[in-house]
């Protein structure tokens, strides 16, 4: 089966009634492992470059309607290191502190705990992923990337070559709707302390994010630098026969080389309150574009590889 071929089963399941599900469920969860064997892989992505798109990347809606095919085919099952033929992926504590214990019947989802990366990933050689991490699926990590301790990387999250995910930094999950563009954070990046990149925001290549910055597809960035707010660009969608043209909200873009704090803007204009208690709202600002010193304060440390 070409991968041509799995695009158009995929599509076909996913718009397949529950009965009709139900009736071919080998044929619908071997096509759901093919697509975890290819997103292993590298070789399908839920999002990849295009130059032609807003911000540069395509989403591959097939994809992550297979992962959702996967959720919906799933039956909730007890799972072990041994179903996974992992036995080298040993634990040891006190024997006095054993971990609690859950049954099936218990009806609780219980994820592999400390540094889990579920299947149907692609993690690149020489990638590290420090525990407690979690990389959710569809994920896809770039060679040379660190996935700093309490670091989540969301559901289908395109992440590149030489990011740095620094502890309990969140880059957040976009699996639903099919359609929509998953985080995606490119080569050379850094994400500070505390970060969080949510709803398809695009950070591009060389990019730093501050401790504590937080960037929604919403979320102003003010870019000191050059006198000029970001906002996601809205871009024309298809209409439906018979319907209006509309605009859909592109990505937020955070510019190549863009060095982030996290900040605050007066509101005191919008009410005598606001004024009278002096409040403010948050403000991610580009205080600068990277230069050496930047590069400098930024490098991953070769001897912890």
């Amino acid at each position: 089966m070409t991968l041509q071929d799995l695009e158009q089963q995929i599509e076909s399941l996913a718009a397949a009634s529950f009965d009709d599900l139900k009736m071919h469920r080998d044929v619908a969860v071997n096509a759901v492992h093919r697509l975890r064997l290819e997103l292993n892989k590298g070789e399908v992505r839920a999002a990849e470059p295009d130059a032609n798109a807003p911000g540069g990347w395509k989403v591959n809606a097939w994809v992550k309607k297979g992962i959702l095919l996967g959720f919906r085919l799933g039956k909730l099952t007890a799972q072990s290191l041994s179903v996974h033929n992992a036995d080298n992926w040993g634990f040891f504590d006190k024997d006095t502190l054993p971990l609690h214990g859950f049954h099936l019947e218990d009806n609780v989802r219980l994820v592999p705990g400390g540094s889990s990366v579920r299947d149907g990933v692609y993690v690149a050689p020489s990638v590290i992923l420090m525990p407690p991490c979690y990389v959710n699926i569809g994920s896809y990590i770039g060679a040379g990337t660190l996935i700093d301790s309490h670091a989540l990387v969301g559901s289908c999250a395109q992440v590149g070559e030489r990011v740095h995910v620094s502890a309990a930094s969140q880059i957040g999950g976009v699996l639903e709707p099919a359609g929509a563009l998953p985080v995606v954070i490119e080569d050379d990046v850094l994400l500070g302390g505390n970060t969080g990149v949510y709803e398809g925001c695009i950070v591009k290549r060389r990019a730093v994010l501050g401790t504590g910055v937080v960037l929604t597809g919403s979320t102003p960035i003010y870019d000191l630098v050059n006198s000029r707010i970001i906002t996601r660009v809205e871009q024309a969608s298809s209409p439906a026969v018979g319907q209006p043209s509309s605009a859909d909200p592109g990505p937020l873009v955070v510019p190549e080389g863009a060095v982030l704090v996290a900040g605050a803007r007066s509101v005191a204009h919008k009410s005598d309150f606001a004024r009278e208690h002096g409040l403010s709202l948050y403000a991610p600002m580009i205080i600068k574009y990277r230069d050496e010193k930047t590069d400098t304060r930024t490098a991953l440390e070769s001897v912890l590889r």
